[in-house]
Protein backbone atom coordinates (compact mmCIF):
# COMPACT_ATOMS: atom_id res chain seq x y z
CA UNK A 1 0.00 0.00 0.00
CA UNK A 2 1.75 3.25 -1.10
CA UNK A 3 2.25 5.78 1.36
CA UNK A 4 4.53 9.03 2.12
CA UNK A 5 7.01 8.00 4.61
CA UNK A 6 8.93 11.55 4.35
CA UNK A 7 9.50 12.73 8.05
CA UNK A 8 6.59 14.83 9.23
CA UNK A 9 8.41 17.41 10.58
CA UNK A 10 10.81 18.69 7.37
CA UNK A 11 7.07 18.23 5.93
CA UNK A 12 5.87 20.40 8.52
CA UNK A 13 8.72 22.83 8.39
CA UNK A 14 8.12 22.98 4.35
CA UNK A 15 4.18 24.40 4.81
CA UNK A 16 5.16 26.34 7.85
CA UNK A 17 2.35 24.30 9.68
CA UNK A 18 2.58 22.00 11.99
CA UNK A 19 1.45 18.49 10.53
CA UNK A 20 1.68 16.71 14.16
CA UNK A 21 2.31 17.49 17.35
CA UNK A 22 5.90 16.65 17.77
CA UNK A 23 6.72 18.76 14.80
CA UNK A 24 5.45 22.17 17.35
CA UNK A 25 8.45 21.76 19.53
CA UNK A 26 11.07 21.30 16.49
CA UNK A 27 9.30 24.58 14.72
CA UNK A 28 9.35 26.72 17.60
CA UNK A 29 13.48 26.20 17.10
CA UNK A 30 13.52 25.55 13.11
CA UNK A 31 10.86 27.25 11.80
CA UNK A 32 12.31 28.18 8.32
CA UNK A 33 11.75 25.64 5.41
CA UNK A 34 14.18 22.80 5.60
CA UNK A 35 17.08 22.05 3.14
CA UNK A 36 20.94 23.48 2.85
CA UNK A 37 19.93 26.88 1.14
CA UNK A 38 16.81 27.28 2.95
CA UNK A 39 17.25 31.42 3.39
CA UNK A 40 17.66 32.37 0.06
CA UNK A 41 14.35 30.56 -0.59
CA UNK A 42 11.44 33.61 -0.07
CA UNK A 43 7.95 32.68 1.16
CA UNK A 44 4.94 33.89 -0.95
CA UNK A 45 5.15 35.23 -4.61
CA UNK A 46 2.50 34.24 -6.82
CA UNK A 47 -0.88 32.70 -6.77
CA UNK A 48 -0.67 29.48 -8.10
CA UNK A 49 2.21 28.82 -5.47
CA UNK A 50 0.02 29.85 -2.51
CA UNK A 51 -2.50 27.26 -3.66
CA UNK A 52 -0.22 24.99 -4.16
CA UNK A 53 1.28 25.26 -0.81
CA UNK A 54 -2.14 25.03 0.34
CA UNK A 55 -3.11 21.89 -1.60
CA UNK A 56 0.46 20.34 -0.59
CA UNK A 57 -0.31 21.22 3.38
CA UNK A 58 -3.87 19.53 3.56
CA UNK A 59 -2.62 16.93 1.53
CA UNK A 60 -0.15 16.03 4.13
CA UNK A 61 -2.09 16.68 6.64
CA UNK A 62 -4.45 13.73 5.82
CA UNK A 63 -1.65 11.75 4.64
CA UNK A 64 -2.47 11.19 1.42
CA UNK A 65 -0.50 10.90 -1.78
CA UNK A 66 -1.29 12.84 -4.70
CA UNK A 67 -2.59 10.71 -7.39
CA UNK A 68 -5.42 9.92 -4.14
CA UNK A 69 -6.04 13.38 -3.50
CA UNK A 70 -7.12 14.63 -6.99
CA UNK A 71 -9.14 11.39 -7.01
CA UNK A 72 -10.73 12.89 -4.28
CA UNK A 73 -11.05 16.40 -4.92
CA UNK A 74 -12.57 15.06 -8.52
CA UNK A 75 -15.22 13.51 -6.74
CA UNK A 76 -15.73 16.47 -4.41
CA UNK A 77 -16.43 18.68 -7.58
CA UNK A 78 -18.72 16.25 -8.88
CA UNK A 79 -20.69 15.75 -5.89
CA UNK A 80 -23.84 18.49 -4.77
CA UNK A 81 -22.71 21.40 -2.71
CA UNK A 82 -19.38 23.64 -2.38
CA UNK A 83 -16.42 21.31 -3.52
CA UNK A 84 -14.10 22.76 -1.03
CA UNK A 85 -16.54 21.64 2.10
CA UNK A 86 -17.30 18.36 0.52
CA UNK A 87 -13.63 17.84 -0.18
CA UNK A 88 -12.74 17.89 3.78
CA UNK A 89 -15.61 16.11 4.34
CA UNK A 90 -14.40 13.29 2.75
CA UNK A 91 -11.19 13.77 4.28
CA UNK A 92 -12.33 13.78 7.92
CA UNK A 93 -14.94 11.13 7.26
CA UNK A 94 -11.33 8.36 6.65
CA UNK A 95 -11.10 5.42 8.72
CA UNK A 96 -7.79 6.54 9.94
CA UNK A 97 -9.05 10.26 10.64
CA UNK A 98 -11.59 9.24 12.69
CA UNK A 99 -8.98 7.00 14.98
CA UNK A 100 -7.06 9.93 15.10
CA UNK A 101 -10.04 12.42 16.31
CA UNK A 102 -11.56 9.88 18.35
CA UNK A 103 -8.60 10.04 20.19
CA UNK A 104 -7.54 6.53 19.53
CA UNK A 105 -4.26 7.68 17.79
CA UNK A 106 -2.22 10.29 18.85
CA UNK A 107 -1.11 11.11 15.16
CA UNK A 108 -2.81 10.00 11.79
CA UNK A 109 0.26 8.09 10.85
CA UNK A 110 -0.36 6.21 14.05
CA UNK A 111 -4.27 5.61 13.15
CA UNK A 112 -3.38 4.47 9.93
CA UNK A 113 -1.17 1.85 11.55
CA UNK A 114 -3.33 0.38 13.78
CA UNK A 115 -5.92 0.19 10.76
CA UNK A 116 -3.49 -1.82 8.13
CA UNK A 117 -2.23 -3.96 10.99
CA UNK A 118 -5.84 -5.28 11.66
CA UNK A 119 -6.38 -3.71 15.05
CA UNK A 120 -10.07 -2.74 14.08
CA UNK A 121 -13.28 -3.92 12.67
CA UNK A 122 -16.05 -1.88 11.05
CA UNK A 123 -19.40 -3.26 12.13
CA UNK A 124 -18.23 -6.43 12.88
CA UNK A 125 -15.99 -7.28 10.04
CA UNK A 126 -12.16 -6.87 10.37
CA UNK A 127 -10.69 -4.10 8.07
CA UNK A 128 -6.84 -2.88 7.03
CA UNK A 129 -7.76 -0.18 4.84
CA UNK A 130 -7.20 3.29 6.31
CA UNK A 131 -9.16 5.22 3.18
CA UNK A 132 -12.67 3.73 3.91
CA UNK A 133 -15.49 6.23 4.13
CA UNK A 134 -17.40 6.02 7.00
CA UNK A 135 -21.30 7.06 7.24
CA UNK A 136 -23.74 7.47 10.09
CA UNK A 137 -24.60 4.46 11.87
CA UNK A 138 -21.13 2.71 11.17
CA UNK A 139 -19.14 1.49 14.58
CA UNK A 140 -15.74 0.70 14.98
CA UNK A 141 -14.03 -1.25 17.46
CA UNK A 142 -10.99 -2.95 18.78
CA UNK A 143 -10.66 -6.80 17.66
CA UNK A 144 -10.97 -8.83 21.00
CA UNK A 145 -7.30 -10.12 20.34
CA UNK A 146 -6.14 -6.48 19.97
CA UNK A 147 -7.68 -5.40 22.95
CA UNK A 148 -5.25 -7.33 25.29
CA UNK A 149 -2.32 -5.40 23.91
CA UNK A 150 -0.28 -3.02 26.02
CA UNK A 151 -1.19 -0.43 23.35
CA UNK A 152 -4.93 -0.65 23.88
CA UNK A 153 -5.17 -1.67 27.53
CA UNK A 154 -4.17 1.88 28.34
CA UNK A 155 -6.34 3.38 25.86
CA UNK A 156 -8.41 5.43 28.53
CA UNK A 157 -5.43 7.24 29.21
CA UNK A 158 -4.84 8.14 25.77
CA UNK A 159 -7.57 9.38 25.12
CA UNK A 160 -7.82 11.34 28.26
CA UNK A 161 -4.75 12.90 27.15
CA UNK A 162 -5.82 13.74 23.18
CA UNK A 163 -6.07 17.37 22.08
CA UNK A 164 -9.12 16.23 19.94
CA UNK A 165 -12.38 18.59 20.95
CA UNK A 166 -15.15 16.67 21.19
CA UNK A 167 -17.38 16.52 17.64
CA UNK A 168 -20.63 16.11 16.92
CA UNK A 169 -20.56 13.33 14.28
CA UNK A 170 -18.29 10.72 16.44
CA UNK A 171 -19.44 9.24 19.93
CA UNK A 172 -16.25 7.51 21.43
CA UNK A 173 -16.44 4.93 24.52
CA UNK A 174 -12.49 3.89 25.64
CA UNK A 175 -14.13 1.37 28.15
CA UNK A 176 -16.09 -0.56 25.03
CA UNK A 177 -12.91 0.90 22.50
CA UNK A 178 -15.57 1.92 20.44
CA UNK A 179 -16.19 4.36 18.37
CA UNK A 180 -19.75 4.92 16.59
CA UNK A 181 -20.51 7.45 13.68
CA UNK A 182 -23.29 9.36 14.53
CA UNK A 183 -23.57 12.17 11.89
CA UNK A 184 -21.67 13.89 8.97
CA UNK A 185 -18.52 16.68 10.21
CA UNK A 186 -19.46 19.92 9.99
CA UNK A 187 -17.42 22.82 7.73
CA UNK A 188 -15.84 24.41 11.63
CA UNK A 189 -15.00 20.63 12.41
CA UNK A 190 -12.59 20.20 9.96
CA UNK A 191 -8.94 20.92 10.92
CA UNK A 192 -8.24 24.50 11.61
CA UNK A 193 -6.15 26.84 9.12
CA UNK A 194 -7.46 25.88 6.07
CA UNK A 195 -8.51 27.63 2.88
CA UNK A 196 -10.35 24.95 0.62
CA UNK A 197 -11.43 27.39 -1.98
CA UNK A 198 -7.45 27.77 -3.04
CA UNK A 199 -7.51 23.85 -3.04
CA UNK A 200 -10.54 23.91 -5.52
CA UNK A 201 -8.89 27.33 -7.50
CA UNK A 202 -5.86 24.76 -8.02
CA UNK A 203 -7.14 21.94 -9.46
CA UNK A 204 -9.51 24.44 -11.64
CA UNK A 205 -6.74 26.06 -13.35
Amino acid sequence: MARDTSPIVKQSRREGHALAPKAHKVMVKKSGIPGEHSDMRVRGGSLYLTQLREKQKVRRMYGLLEKQFAKLMKEAARANGLAGENLLQYLERRTDNAIYRAGFATTRRQARQLVTHGHFLLNGRRIDIPSIRLKPGDVLEVRPKSQKSEYFKDLENIIASSQQPPLSWIKSNGKKMQIEITGIPKREEAEAGINEQLIVEYYSR
